[in-house]
């Protein structure tokens, strides 16, 4: 039988969009570590890939436990970052005063301007932060990020290259890592101008220079520190820190946006 997900994402306080997501019937994952009742042991150590460095694979999910934002919660299913990304910064993001104006004009215009109500990607920061599940592909030279939204996917290539000197602009930009100790450090140029942080509408710019400490605590839990250095909407560089929990025995399944997709004709704002 399948098991279905029911995820209800506010996009302003005006509206919502809503999506149910089928997953794969029960199928055990091999090599997790389990305790003797069989289920899975997720504070075992973190597995180590062929090189001795931590093997990162695996489908990870959100964190659903902690307290609402000051502005609302939609769903504790969906990480609070989805919605504001700043929420746990507690002076709130430094914007430039463009920035700040541009995040209210999106609030108050319902955020009908939305890439992701559209059905355009969500960018590289934006999936780490949502409700649906990424499944992690560990390689030498490469770790993949595959998302179950619009099949789509990000490169983290992690064998020293160098970033592109004059790179064409895209959602996931370009990513370049490197380990440090058992923390992957990644680093990300080459955004697309106006592309947007979370639900609510906080900016990123063509500046942006994003940097992702990816460190597996455990065998059940990533730890994800996300540094944006954009001096066009930002006076000084800000960190939001993400823990999301492995998910097992079960696997991705397609949900594609445009499928049947009947919501973007009422995104009319106010």
């Amino acid at each position: 039988m399948l098991r279905s997900r029911i995820q209800s994402i506010a996009i302003a306080a005006a509206f919502s969009v809503q999506w149910t997501q089928a997953q794969w019937i029960h199928y055990p994952t091999p090599g997790v570590p389990r305790t003797a009742n069989g289920k899975p042991n997720l504070s075992a150590p973190a597995p180590r890939a062929a090189d001795g460095k931590p093997d990162l694979s695996g489908i990870w999910g959100w964190e659903d436990n902690r307290p609402c934002p000051p502005d609302g919660c939609a769903d504790q299913k969906v990480g609070q970052e989805f919605i504001n990304i700043g929420w746990s910064i507690k002076e709130g993001l430094p914007f430039q005063p463009w920035a700040a104006e541009l995040r209210k004009t999106r609030a108050a215009s319902n955020n009908k301007d939305d890439p992701q109500t559209r059905c355009l990607p969500r960018g590289a920061v934006r999936v780490l932060t949502d409700g649906l599940y990424k499944k992690f592909v560990q390689a030498p030279g490469l770790l993949l990020i595959l998302s179950e939204r619009n099949a789509s996917y990000r490169q983290i290539f992690t064998d020293a290259r160098p970033m592109p000197a004059d790179p064409n602009p895209s959602w996931n930009g370009y990513s370049s890592g490197k380990w440090d100790g058992d923390t992957l450090v990644i680093q990300t140029t080459g955004f697309l101008d106006g592309s947007w942080l979370d639900a609510g509408g906080t900016p990123l710019t063509e500046a942006a220079k994003v940097t992702e400490r990816f460190r597996r605590v455990n065998f059940g839990t990533l730890e994800v520190a996300i540094t944006v250095d954009d001096p066009k909407a930002y006076t000084r560089p800000w960190t939001v820190t993400l823990h999301q929990p492995i998910v097992v025995d079960t696997e991705l399944l397609d949900y594609i946006c445009l499928e049947n997709e009947k919501d973007v004709s009422h995104l009319v704002g106010k």
